[in-house]
């Protein structure tokens, strides 16, 4: 992806299921817990680099002592600061101390049998440490502390918080991940008073009451409660005081997950592969979380999966996780990355000519090199037909000159650019910041025949087209190829996302401007205006007992007058810069090749506009409005309050 963007978070959950003294004896230390958390997070540390947190239970801490443990730290470098504090903190302690387990388990901080972690990439704009994951309720009922991290964006932050205000709370912030912290710890609570409460007390001193409570805990029964109205992507990982934990996936199945257990651990994970690489697994051996489903451990280890939530009729799992996001050392992602490039060989050999001769193949940037490896074996295969074609055509005695010709023929493929330096573009402003950008990438001089080759370019998605315009495209141009033709292993990116992505302003994304830009062109300003009015319709607050129409996406009637052809063509017009002398195509992979290469991730939101949830057609209409008002900046994008005059 040329243009970068913020994405999902990542997280990792564990939790020992032997005493620290059995990780003591067969692995040579009680921070085997630890160091397999700080492995898991750093394995991860593609999906979150604005910061990181860790949290942790000790299931054997003493009164007087604390139980539950969290450090947050901001930026690229927070998974090695947040451990690094962690460690410090055991140099209080003497090296006969932290030989003591009985010690170790009742005093050393992090020194714990449950584990939570979390890598951050923000996607509402809102930033700092008050805003890293995990979140903590703290409270001196253990079974009433709740440590929360998740990968989610919610799409109805506004009905949950008039929810919270109907049971009578305060909460503090607006933001989802304050909101869904409150909601769990409202049901939490409400769980914890009906335990107390059924309990008979007379024959039980306090500690006794304290672990009766945790032991009856009922976790399906209030992520149930909890969940019941949540609309987005999401999921969720807690730990609760008294030593339970829980992971839930959404029932739309749009964010993923997935869990690992045996009699010595169990872990949970935002991939598969690593998982696999931490504890030496197979494929087989990790297992994904379904969706509505809850992954529950209880304080005494037993391991239960639960429905907590209907799984929905269409499953949407996120398709730009097979395409982008996750690590491609996964063994499904791996190959369907590969197809992703493959399916897109008969739209490069048409933009082509079907020229091989004259043909040089190569990717930017380097997360497009498996789809690229893809796209050479299609091409391969299609070239392979073609000599066989050729060879077919000379009939039975064909010479050993044209034999050789005709065998000859070879791909060409080649390493055009290599990005060299990071360069502090934000030192400089205007046309100097351009110039700059222009010098990222180096050419490989010599590396095709000016005037004469097409160059393909492999990229896996293109959002906004900034790169490619200001340096990419320019970049490529100098070596002078006849055409240029960036092919895109993902279809177009017309509609934002509103699940974990930072994907939510129109104006973003260049498929989307050179729709407008052709309305504009051919006399069609009407749609626009009639889309405006359709949006504005769907998004004014409504009578919910009288109005029973559906949310539908109004933004789809934007791209509806033109062919994929017509806006690729408009896009490759609007990316080719001044000065720019070869003819410059875009390829886009088709919707329906996507789903052929990723068969299990049919979440396409932000290629085809079809939503899993009301809230994400509510939410495109908004962004629609914002667009048109010019208040893309304003406020919170996923935001669906409306300024007093839109009441009427």
């Amino acid at each position: 992806m040329t243009d970068i963007i913020k994405h999902e978070c990542g997280i990792a959950v564990i939790r020992l299921l032997k005493p620290l003294e059995y990780y003591y004896d067969k692995y040579g230390t009680w921070q085997y817990g630890l160091d397999k958390l700080y492995l898991l997070m750093e394995k991860q540390h593609n999906r979150g680099q604005e910061g990181a947190g860790l949290g942790a239970v000790k299931l054997e801490a003493r009164p007087g002592h604390e139980y539950i443990f969290r450090e947050r730290a901001l930026g690229s470098g927070a998974i090695t600061e947040i451990f690094s504090g962690v460690h410090s903190s055991f140099r209080q302690f003497t090296k006969e101390q932290l030989g003591d387990i009985r010690f170790v388990k009742e005093a050393v901080p992090f020194a714990a049998e449950l584990f939570i972690g979390h890598l951050r990439y923000s996607t509402t704009g809102k930033s700092g440490l008050s805003y890293v994951h995990p979140f903590l309720r703290r409270n001196n009922w253990p079974s009433r502390s709740l440590a929360l991290a998740g990968n989610f964006n919610m799409t109805n932050v506004d009905e949950m918080f008039e929810q919270l205000l109907r049971e009578g709370q305060h909460p503090r912030d607006r933001a989802d991940t304050f909101v869904m912290l409150e909601s769990l710890g409202h049901y939490l609570d409400r769980e914890v008073q009906y335990q107390y409460d059924h309990l008979d007390r007379t024959q039980m001193g306090g500690q006794e009451i304290s672990r009766l409570i945790g032991e009856k805990l009922d976790i399906p029964f209030l992520l149930k409660r909890a969940s019941a109205i949540w609309d987005g992507g999401y999921i969720l990982c807690g730990l609760i005081g008294c030593g339970d934990a829980f992971v839930l996936r959404d029932p739309w199945g749009i964010r993923s997950a997935f869990y690992y257990y045996d009699d010595e651990i169990a872990v949970a994970a935002s991939e598969r592969p690593v998982i696999q690489t931490a504890f030496n697994l197979k494929k087989d051996d990790v297992h994904e979380l379904q969706p509505g489903e809850a992954l529950v451990i209880k304080r005494n280890g037993s391991i239960e999966q639960h429905q907590v939530q209907e799984r929905k009729e269409r499953i949407t799992p996120c398709s730009f996780e097979r395409i982008y996001f996750s690590r491609g050392s996964d063994h499904d992602i791996y190959r369907e990355r590969k197809k992703l490039g493959e399916l897109l060989v008969p739209k490069i050999m048409e933009a082509v000519d079907s020229d091989f001769d004259n043909t040089v193949f190569s990717f930017i940037p380097n997360t497009a090199e498996v789809a690229y490896f893809g796209m050479l074996q299609g091409l391969e295969e299609h070239l392979n037909r073609k000599k066989a074609l050729a060879i077919l055509k000379m009939g039975g005695a064909p010479s050993r000159e044209d034999l050789d010709r005709i065998l000859s023929m070879r791909l060409r493929p080649e390493k055009v650019a290599i990005k060299d330096i990071k360069l502090r573009t934000f030192i400089a402003e205007g046309h100097t910041r351009n110039d700059l950008a222009a010098h990222v990438y180096d050419v490989t001089y010599g590396s095709l025949e000016g005037g004469v080759d097409s160059l393909v370019i492999l990229d896996d998605s293109i959002v906004r087209g900034t790169t490619l315009k200001q340096s990419i495209i320019k970049i490529l141009d100098r070596l002078d190829p006849k055409r240029i033709i960036i092919a895109s292993s993902s279809p177009q990116i017309r509609y934002p996302d509103c699940y974990g992505i930072d994907m939510s302003k129109m104006s973003e994304f260049i498929a989307f401007r050179a729709a407008i830009e052709l309305l504009k062109e051919r006399g069609l300003q009407h749609v626009i205006d009639e889309t405006y009015r359709k949006s504005l319709a769907r998004c004014a607050p409504k009578n919910k007992e009288k109005d029973t129409e559906p949310v539908v996406n109004c933004v789809k009637d934007i791209y509806a007058p033109f062919t994929d052809e017509e806006i690729s063509d408009k896009i490759a017009q609007m990316l080719t810069a001044e000065g720019v002398r070869a003819e410059v195509k875009i390829i886009f992979q088709r919707i329906e090749d996507l789903h052929s290469a990723c068969p299990r991730n049919g979440g396409d939101w932000y290629f085809s506009g079809d939503y899993p949830t009301p809230g994400g057609n509510r939410l495109v209409n908004r962004a629609f409005i914002k667009y048109i008002e010019g208040q893309e900046n304003s406020a919170h994008q996923y935001s669906l309050n409306f300024p007093k005059d839109e009441e009427g």
